[in-house]
């Protein structure tokens, strides 16, 4: 993977650059739609390629369980088994294990978990998350890590911090080890502690890994901390490397880490919104299951080109929703897709053009305005 700037905002620290991978090449900032068990829900490959999408995420823990590492390497691999031919990233499912809570053990050589599907134990250790990522043929790899939830004591989340750097270390051994192509990131944590985040960024700087990602953040915090604890962990980072912000994509969420500098996004918004009904659009989010859609018969967005406002009414997509029709889900789900990418291209525009504060100013005024109606 090679890494390079090609402008920064002189107004923010939000800045225009491009990720080399093996699969093709990432402008940035970059959304990652979620392809958490290798498809992104309701949605198939074709149709992301037409929404200008460049890069994937998906989850290791649960392609583990499901169809299991042998059937994805017998298929060629993670690309070709989901049929993507464009830059993929995989994560360890280290936030889905901790998150079983009763169903895992914490410890230093790994974690222990039963299956949430069928009960089956389990452990993974730093270096079997590495190898498993290897072999899905993942252009990014996310190492294990402990991700603590929010409120935590300081206790607690520094020996955390200790134990994910010990991680990362058998990772990054494990990496140079086994690996022939792929890309390593670091995991910085520490939770809303800024001197724990400073010990866990400067441990990761000294294992010089080939991108870093801004865990912890956006667990239960409300959203003043987030952006405070994302502004402060972006300035430990290197600038010569991506800053990956992690589960983080609210579109205002997403426009205020961009102005700090973070270049890589991934979030289940866009398709966990889009099968319950809510459209995203730049004049705010519409719930398209409201009665006040009824007789509303021109497109969600007169002003967007995706598939689904060239073709199809608001008034008939209320009607798909009411009448429990997978069509409503899938074509609200592609709009909400097509509205993350041109967003991002919006604000790679406003970037090159020494705009972005103002553009991230307007957008999100009208955008939380209009929501709230």
């Amino acid at each position: 993977m090679k890494f390079s700037i090609e402008h920064k905002d002189t107004n923010s620290n939000a800045r225009r650059g491009k990720i080399l991978t093996l699969h093709g090449e990432v402008s940035t900032p970059v959304f990652m739609p979620v392809a958490t068990r290798a498809a992104v829900k309701t949605i198939t490959s074709q149709e992301m390629y037409e929404c200008g999408v460049e890069m994937l995420i998906s989850n290791a823990y649960h392609l583990y369980l499901r169809p299991g590492k042998e059937i994805i390497k017998k298929a060629g691999g993670l690309h070709k088994f989901m049929g993507w031919e464009r830059a993929l990233t995989t994560d360890s499912g280290g936030f889905q294990i901790f998150s079983l809570a009763e169903l895992r053990k914490i410890k230093e050589e790994g974690v222990e978990f039963r299956s949430h599907i069928d009960g089956s134990t389990h452990f993974f250790t730093p270096e079997t998350i590495i190898d498993l990522q290897l072999a899905l043929g993942s252009d990014i790899i996310m190492p294990l890590d402990e991700c603590v939830h929010y409120p935590a004591s300081r206790e607690y989340v520094k020996d955390s911090v200790e134990l994910t750097f010990k991680w990362a270390e058998r990772s990054k051994k494990q990496f140079i080890l086994k690996n022939q192509s792929s890309s390593l990131f670091g995991i910085v944590q520490g939770s809303t502690y800024p001197d724990l985040r400073k010990i866990s960024a400067l441990g990761l700087l000294d294992l010089d890994m080939d991108g870093y990602a801004l865990g912890g953040i956006g667990v239960g915090e409300p959203v003043e901390l987030i952006n405070e604890i994302t502004d402060y962990t972006v300035s430990l980072l290197p600038e010569n490397k991506p800053r990956y912000l992690m589960g983080v994509g609210s579109p205002p969420d997403m426009l205020s880490a961009i102005s700090s500098g973070v270049d890589m996004f991934d979030c289940v918004i866009p398709t966990r919104n889009g099968r319950n009904g809510q459209a995203l659009t730049f004049s705010g989010e519409k719930q398209i299951r409201n009665a006040v859609f009824k007789e509303q018969f021109e497109p969600i967005d007169n002003e967007c080109k995706c598939f689904t406002c060239r073709n199809y009414t608001k008034g008939y997509i209320r009607h798909l929703f009411n009448t429990n029709e997978m069509l409503g889900m899938r074509l609200v789900s592609l709009h909400n897709i097509h509205f993350y990418v041109k967003l991002i291209k919006l604000s790679q525009q406003a970037i090159q053009e020494n705009r972005f504060g103002q553009f991230k100013k307007d957008f999100i005024k009208k955008y939380r305005v209009n929501s709230k109606k």
